[in-house]
């Protein structure tokens, strides 16, 4: 059996660690072929070259890009997959149009060059899509249009089906990690006290997230301002980059936290970050399921959280606490601080338990 894995790469986030982690789990299945098509020298074809994955590489520049979509033909009749598996919106729109046009005289089995690549007509293939966050879709959008949805929870399952796409197409199968690489990972030092010039014994709460609207640090930052009357003493760090730093740090002057609030940027391997935190907090409005907070459970550390998308589905009800509720946000997290809990790991968590499902699927549509 033939899969062919799509990512668009352009950006490196938690979707792409989890095609990374599935393409790993993939390796040395003896009924199973598995390539990996992303942008040319993205990130995720990096670190999938180095877990020994077949990559095929593409300039991908834009969204929809033509070029992408000329060079995942060739590849698509070249390699002839019975199965291609998009992890992403842009992804899922090209192998929709690489089929539409499989057998059109013009393309037939041509590459960018004109040479002949192929000695033999093309066969048809499944499209799985992958749909990690909750965020709602178009009605009729080509989400309903694949042979099968694999959301990350019953949250963006919920969304799916409110939104058009049929129930029985769609499979939860939640992201997983692998323990050991995690623990492996932070063993390294990001020193990031000493970065910041405080104590090695001040409490730390982290965030890993991206800069983004839906992430809602505005919430977390406001969130900071209340619990800073009943411990100064602790800080919050923010691991990440995006188009709403400037506005992050305006509103962190505004509040005048800029003292105990700190924005520290893209942070790798962000697992040595997480094991510095007191308490690992998620502000999300919307959350397809949230991956790193897996991580912080394989680090044994007390998660807070807002009942968004697919978190529930992680953390127990008595660490949640609603969307943009920053007063609760910052009594929880304190109560994390003074009576840490740690949540332990399920082994549906893991990305063995996410690959043995994923494979499931593989086999009911090749």
């Amino acid at each position: 059996m033939r899969i062919l894995q799509v990512d668009s790469g352009r950006e490196w986030r938690g979707g792409q660690n989890q095609v990374r982690l599935l393409c790993h789990q993939l390796i040395g299945r003896p009924e199973l072929e598995n390539r990996l098509f992303t942008k040319k020298d993205g990130e995720l074809a990096r670190r999938a070259r180095g877990d020994l994955v077949p990559t095929i590489q593409s300039p991908w520049t834009v969204g929809v890009s033509p070029t992408a979509f000329l060079c995942l033909g060739t590849a698509i009749r070249r390699y002839m997959p019975a199965i291609v598996h998009v992890h992403d919106s842009h992804s899922l729109t090209l192998a929709l149009a690489v089929r539409r046009t499989l057998h059109w005289p013009f393309l037939g089995g041509r590459g960018i060059s004109g040479k002949l690549v192929l000695d033999e007509e093309p066969t048809d293939f499944a499209i799985i899509a992958h749909r990690r966050v909750d965020f709602h879709v178009k009605p009729k959008s080509n989400w309903t249009r694949a042979d099968r949805v694999i959301a990350v929870s019953d949250g963006v399952k919920q969304v799916l089906v409110s939104d058009g796409v049929n129930p029985r197409d769609v499979a939860v199968i939640p992201d997983g990690i692998d323990p050991e690489e995690v623990r492996a990972n932070a063993n390294r030092d990001p020193a990031i006290r000493k970065r910041l010039g405080l104590p090695l014994d001040v409490p730390l709460a982290v965030n890993a997230a991206a800069l983004v609207d839906h992430k809602d640090h505005e919430t977390l930052i406001r969130a900071a301002a209340r619990a800073r009357a009943r411990v100064p003493q602790l800080h919050w760090v923010i691991a990440g980059e995006g188009p709403l730093r400037g506005a992050l740090q305006r509103e962190i002057a505004n509040l005048g936290v800029g003292d105990i609030v700190h924005l520290v940027g893209y942070v790798e391997p962000v697992d040595a970050l997480i094991r510095e935190a007191s308490v690992f907090v998620m502000s999300s409005k919307e959350e397809g399921m949230g991956s790193v907070v897996l991580q912080a459970l394989a680090l044994s550390k007390p998660v807070v959280a807002t009942a968004a998308g697919g978190l529930p589905e992680i953390v127990p009800p008595e660490w949640l606490v609603p969307v943009g509720d920053a007063e609760t946000l910052a009594a929880k997290t304190l109560q994390a601080l003074e009576h840490p809990t740690p949540i332990p790991l399920a082994a549906r968590f893991t990305a063995k338990a996410m690959a043995e499902a994923t494979l499931a699927q593989y086999r009911t549509l090749a």
